[in-house]
């Protein structure tokens, strides 16, 4: 796979809580020479770049973002103002808890509320699969097969451990027709970034693919 294609799935992510506005800048630049699919960043940043880049760029950020469990009503005011402010993309975080007390249908249920919001706007669920049992992440390939989102997502890359190859061939044993995968969390070389797509990633979320192909 050559460069080009490899950048048209990477979400170039810039998500540290000291990020500065430079630090965005620089990011969204690299996202526009390189024809990146999104930059992923913060949503205090959104309508910035919406002002500065116009449809220059597509622009991705997170909701319930890193840990989770903020109530489903607080994930939807997220979701509604950052599309707002101008975001193409969402990248929800599931309510781990939830999971791991067994309610799978409570999860279901959250994703299907921002679903609705997002309407034409691409919906990714994070999973954060680093804490899920194998039976919990077979459960949220249903949930999010159900609940109609646009992508399941293995990480936060604020958890305890990212994306493993054997998590990407779990998924596509267990998620229905439509969804699509993305890794994350821990990719940091070329070699990773071939692999995850060879396994059948749609897309990547990285910080380091646009310097790695660079170098």
């Amino acid at each position: 796979m050559d460069k080009t294609e490899i950048l048209k799935r990477v979400d170039h992510t810039q998500l540290k809580a000291y990020a500065t506005w430079e630090d965005i800048v620089k990011l969204c630049d690299e996202a526009i020479a390189n024809e990146t699919a999104s930059v992923c960043v913060p949503p205090t940043y959104i309508k910035r770049i919406h002002d500065t880049y116009g449809d220059k760029i597509n622009i991705c950020t997170v909701v319930g973002f890193p840990l989770g469990y903020s109530v489903t009503e607080a994930k939807v005011a997220e979701t509604k103002q950052a599309i707002a402010d101008g975001a193409g993309e969402i990248d929800m975080v599931i309510n781990i808890s939830h999971v791991k007390n067994g309610m799978f249908d409570a999860v279901e249920q959250e994703i299907r509320a921002l679903r609705e919001v997002c309407r034409d706007h691409i919906l990714k669920v994070i999973i954060e699969t680093c804490y899920l049992t194998e039976e919990e992440k077979i459960a949220m390939c249903k949930a999010v097969t159900d609940a109609g989102a646009d992508y399941i997502k293995t990480s936060t890359g604020f958890g305890t451990g990212g994306a493993t190859i054997e998590d990407i061939r779990l998924f596509k044993q267990y998620i229905g027709e439509g969804v699509k995968i993305k890794a994350a969390g821990g990719i940091s070389t070329l070699e990773d970034l071939e692999a995850f797509m060879a396994e059948g990633c749609d897309r990547i979320g990285t910080s380091r693919a646009v310097g790695l192909l660079q170098e």
